[in-house]
């Protein structure tokens, strides 16, 4: 595989260790970032996630020290912009540190742009399976998001979306989400209509769209449209944002299993506030890049 640029921050090597991982589908590219930083990682994610022309994915994840944590990282989406959280790459991280020997701490803390998560990895052995990780406590203002309202929260009100009016809910897991009850999202034409709402007025930043089917009091089916990314097969911090929307308007219980084209997760919403999500992690080959 090959690409036209450089990382003009480092040595003119011409090779980029990478290992391609995946939470419930939801695929990003895995990258070491011990040495020195990128200068240009933008520009990497866009070539590196490129499903015809780069190795695939939804994004490109930097992994690397941290001042304030355990370890850091760093997520851009597939167009290149960056995002300030991810629930399944969270876990995948989670996984890499510590079957690749970073640590052999089963409960690590990672820097992350929405703030320090807590991961509690699963499995026996050195062998990882999942994890839990602490998603934190979710924002309700709009300034949380952010979003254009003037109203202390968007609850179950009407938005406009290509002359047709919606219900949502506005949600920040450290990204911003709406959540919105849609019957029948098998149907729905999710690569038309995602692209209106991530660019909606209201979300001067964009914004991640859950459509989803409440299907009982802890169980919710969900498709989503990530801001930057398109339609992916989960969102871990979506997921999240669902189960708090779903329990705000008493849809459901403050847990739940979130059914994603890609599998499950499982969200807590305790009573101190915090949101807590549990998944899998999986590897799904290593390689390298040639710049």
């Amino acid at each position: 595989m090959h690409a036209d640029t450089s990382r003009s921050s480092r040595a003119p090597s011409a090779v980029l260790p990478f290992t391609k991982m995946h939470g419930l589908g939801n695929d990003y590219i895995y990258v070491e970032e011990f040495d020195a930083p990128f200068e240009n990682p933008a520009s990497l994610a866009a070539r590196i996630s490129d499903r015809h022309f780069g190795v695939g994915g939804d994004g490109l994840v930097l992994i690397g020290p941290s001042q304030k944590a355990d370890f850091r990282m760093r997520i851009f989406n597939a167009d290149g912009s960056e995002a300030e959280m991810c629930g399944n790459a969270t876990r995948c991280v989670g996984k890499y540190l510590f079957e690749r020997g970073f640590t052999a701490k089963r409960d690590i803390t990672l820097e992350t742009l929405a703030g320090i998560r807590g991961i509690r990895l699963e499995g026996e052995g050195r062998d990882v399976s999942g994890a839990r990780v602490d998603m934190g406590k979710p924002g309700m203002l709009p300034a949380d998001l952010p979003m254009l309202v003037e109203d202390e929260a968007f609850i179950h009100r009407e938005i406009a979306v290509d002359n047709k009016v919606y219900r949502g809910t506005a949600v920040s897991m450290g990204n911003p989400h709406l959540v919105v009850p849609f019957h029948g999202i098998d149907s729905l034409d999710l690569p038309r209509i995602g692209p209106l709402f991530e660019r909606h007025a209201l979300f001067p930043r964009g914004v991640n769209t859950e459509f989803i089917e409440v299907r009982g009091s802890n169980r919710i089916r969900m498709r989503v449209w990530e801001r930057g990314s398109g339609e992916t097969m989960a969102c871990g911090t979506g997921a999240c944002a669902a189960l708090v929307a779903c329990a705000l308007n008493g849809f459901t219980e403050r847990n739940a299993t979130v059914e994603l084209p890609g599998g499950e997760l499982f969200i807590e919403w305790d009573a101190g506030g915090t949101v807590y999500m549990t998944g899998g992690a999986a590897f799904v080959f290593s390689g390298e890049y040639y710049l």
